[in-house]
């Protein structure tokens, strides 16, 4: 840590701005696959939380539009895995890119993610069983 007179610069301390661009392809890979699986997780989620009516047919209306999502969703997961693995990390020293950990943490919460999108993308092969 480097203390000046009127700063204090730590590479830990940036690590939230570092990661936060390299996060923004998850987030969308997130959100589209929640619109890519609301036709059929939707209606379970708000019946399971006693919430119902007719209204909630409604959401299948969502149904042609899974495959658009899902591309999309596999796009941006792709544009994540290729910027944790192949394009090379262009980083200073003192940047919070340039620590082993970062890089670590990053890829974990990518695997991770990675678990619930396809938990998400494949819910209507394997939700009949909940609906039996």
């Amino acid at each position: 840590m480097v203390q000046g007179l009127y700063f204090t610069y730590s590479p830990y301390k940036r690590a939230k701005k570092m990661t936060n661009s390299s996060s923004k392809s998850l987030w969308a890979a997130g959100l589209t696959a929640i619109g890519a699986s609301v036709c059929c997780i939707g209606p379970l989620v708000l019946l399971a939380l006693g919430i119902g009516g007719t209204w909630i047919s409604y959401l299948t209306a969502f149904e042609p539009y899974r495959p658009i999502f899902i591309g999309i969703t596999l796009l941006f997961v792709f544009l994540a895995f290729r910027k944790l693995y192949i394009t090379p990390r262009n980083c200073s020293e003192e940047q919070a890119c340039s620590l082993p950990a970062t890089l670590r943490n990053q890829r974990i919460i990518f695997w991770l993610t990675s678990i619930v999108l396809i938990a998400l993308l494949t819910f209507p092969y394997y939700g009949l069983i909940f609906f039996e």
